[in-house]
């Protein structure tokens, strides 16, 4: 059963404002009214037709109640807007207009402007003209403008620009989404990692959200006091029995957990499920059991749980509670995915409620472990790596928070794919399920207990992998490696992966090569690799990112995305020319945080 369309965080969701634009002057106004307005009609029928929020409602846009030609009349726009919570705004024209009286002046709205190319009215020169006043007040905008000239009476859009006009849309409804929502962090820093540190000013003046933090005390409180819906528990403890497969236990005999203490490590780990979310997203189930304060919640996006050690060490392991979270689909049905980091990695936790905002699917948060050559393979395996994976792949495997909808058992006319939950059938939830082994955790990481997910990803899924880091003195950057799974033989997988502990989910990652430093072989993308941790997204959504990053200012380190794939704001242009990198970087810092 999929559950469609559903809000479960506080606050109205944003809205694209369209703002259709035309010149003021009588005489010449009239004669373009249908023409700007029917502008206005067809980019939102384009947004609402393909657009959704990650939480699968379509996303909505409001048409200015008239034409703007001049400043009165844009601020009766701004007032619509007001009241219909627009977090993003398109402007349109087919004309000259006049521009600093014309445009959206909100500092920290994602704004575009759509200029039509046609010869009767100079649309395109309103376009540069508005471009300059946007540039010159400190105003960001991304300029969209039709490849060949348009008769006036063509209402179509053309190609070029409704990719522009979905990309600009996906990474502005994202910007807005993110926006006075809460980082719940769970537990502190886990075993010295520096992505777990909570950077408050990175949260704030980057992405406009508050942090939020609970004591992993508070999860055992919840469970000894039995502040968690029961009936709901009930269910949960049911379906993980039907549909949670227990793996082989790689512990020694004397070592191993009796079954009366892995059932009761079961009871645990799903108890701790349901008050992780409830944490998040809050519970009126347990304002009926009187606890009104914990019913609230925290309106949280997306969330850390620090686990390692003070928590792993005595008590079951947070890998169950994270990986059914992070998936499509719990005993409830199928439903949006949580962003739940590992090991409270606060960076790849953003970076996962990235993908998860432009896709609409569930990310796989990995290690990102072992670079193996195809020499090394062979000289360990005795066989040589073919196909995608003939110049080496990365090993991403991690404990915890990898969804289930990594496994790539959901089909798309056959082939492996991660779909948004809206999409998913309960026969691909039952492929997830029955290619996923839950493994006693090794007692050596996990001292009290618990289990982990086992899976490998299929192979043939392009994919991104990507990555926020904090450099001092610069700031967060971001980087992104496009590629495709690939499936290793299973007897050369075997001895790979047995080399590691060969409990957790495995994900194969061959990146697209390049001629540039970061990409010219694979051993370079590890090499240039910034963290331990990364993302995984489904689809080549580098460019996606690329457009989501440069509306909050955040410059990209590495990407093997191909330049006529890069959509930033017009003004990054005057940053130079030749050198996109460089001048990502100089646009950044120029312009800064977009709400600082």
């Amino acid at each position: 059963m999929v559950n469609q369309g559903k809000k479960r965080l506080i606050g109205n969701m944003p809205k694209i404002g369209i703002r259709p634009i035309i010149d003021g002057r009588r005489g010449i106004r009239d004669s373009l009214e249908e023409k700007t307005l029917n502008m206005a009609k067809s980019v939102a029928g384009l947004i609402e037709n393909n657009l959704r929020y990650a939480n699968g409602l379509s996303v909505e846009c409001v048409i200015a109640d008239s034409c703007i030609g001049g400043v009165a009349e844009a601020a009766k726009a701004e007032e619509l807007f007001e009241k219909e919570n627009v977090g993003v705004s398109i402007s349109v024209t087919p004309c000259w207009c006049y521009g600093t009286e014309t445009m959206d002046t909100v500092p920290g709205r994602p704004k575009a402007i759509w200029g039509f190319n046609g010869t009767e009215r100079p649309g395109a020169v309103y376009l540069a003209a508005v471009l300059a006043a946007h540039n010159q007040k400190g105003l960001p905008a991304f300029g969209i403008y039709g490849e060949n000239v348009q008769d006036m009476d063509d209402n179509t859009i053309p190609e070029e620009a409704k990719e522009k006009l979905l990309k600009f849309a996906r990474a502005g409804i994202a910007v807005a989404t993110m926006k006075n929502k809460s980082y719940l962090s769970i537990g502190s820093v886990s075993m010295g990692i520096a992505g777990c540190i909570v950077d408050e000013s990175f949260f704030q003046d980057y992405l406009g959200m508050r942090n939020e933090y609970v004591d992993m005390s508070e999860l055992y409180r919840r469970i000894e006091e039995e502040i968690y819906d029961h009936d709901e528990y009930q269910k949960a403890i049911n379906w993980v029995k039907e549909n949670c497969q227990e793996g082989q236990d790689n512990n020694s005999p004397e070592t191993q957990r009796s079954r009366k203490e892995k059932d009761r490590d079961w009871e645990f780990v799903v108890k701790m499920t349901l008050i992780v979310r409830d944490l998040m997203i809050g519970n009126d189930k347990l304002a009926e059991l009187n606890f009104e304060e914990e019913a609230l919640g925290h309106n949280a996006i997306a969330s850390g749980f620090q686990g390692q050690r003070q928590w792993t060490d005595h008590f079951p392991n947070g890998d169950f509670m994270e990986a059914i979270l992070n998936s499509s689909f719990d005993w409830n049905g199928i439903r949006e995915s949580f962003n739940v980091a590992t090991e409270n990695d606060t960076l790849n936790g953003i970076t996962m409620l990235f993908g998860h905002l432009l896709t609409g699917t569930a990310q796989v948060f990995a290690d990102v472990r072992t670079y193996w050559s195809s020499a090394a393979v062979e000289r360990v395996t005795g066989q040589k790596l073919s196909g995608r994976a003939s110049k080496g792949i990365i090993h991403l495997i991690n404990s915890g928070s990898a969804a289930l909808d990594g496994t790539g058992q959901q089909s798309d006319n056959g082939k492996p794919v991660m779909k948004p939950y809206w999409d998913i059938t309960d026969e691909e939830v039952d492929k997830c399920l029955e290619a996923t082994t839950w493994r006693p955790a090794s007692l050596g990481y996990f001292r009290g207990g618990g289990f982990s997910s086992q899976f490998v990803t299929k192979g043939e899924m392009p994919v991104t992998m990507s990555r926020i880091n904090i450099i001092k003195g610069l700031g967060p950057v971001l980087q992104i490696a496009e590629g495709y799974t690939v499936e290793l033989p299973e007897d050369v997988h075997d001895i790979l992966d047995k080399r590691t502990d060969p409990t957790w989910p495995t994900t194969w990652f061959a990146p697209v090569l390049t001629e540039k430093t970061a990409f010219r072989d694979v051993y370079s993308v590890m090499d240039n690799w910034g963290s331990n941790h990364g993302v995984i997204s489904y689809g080549h959504i580098g460019d996606l990112l690329i457009t989501l990053a440069s509306l909050l200012r955040i410059p990209v380190s590495m990407h093997n995305v191909s330049e006529d794939r890069i959509f930033r704001p017009d003004t990054w242009k005057a940053f130079g020319s030749s050198d996109l990198e460089g001048a990502d970087y100089r646009a950044c810092k120029n312009f800064g945080p977009l709400y600082k």
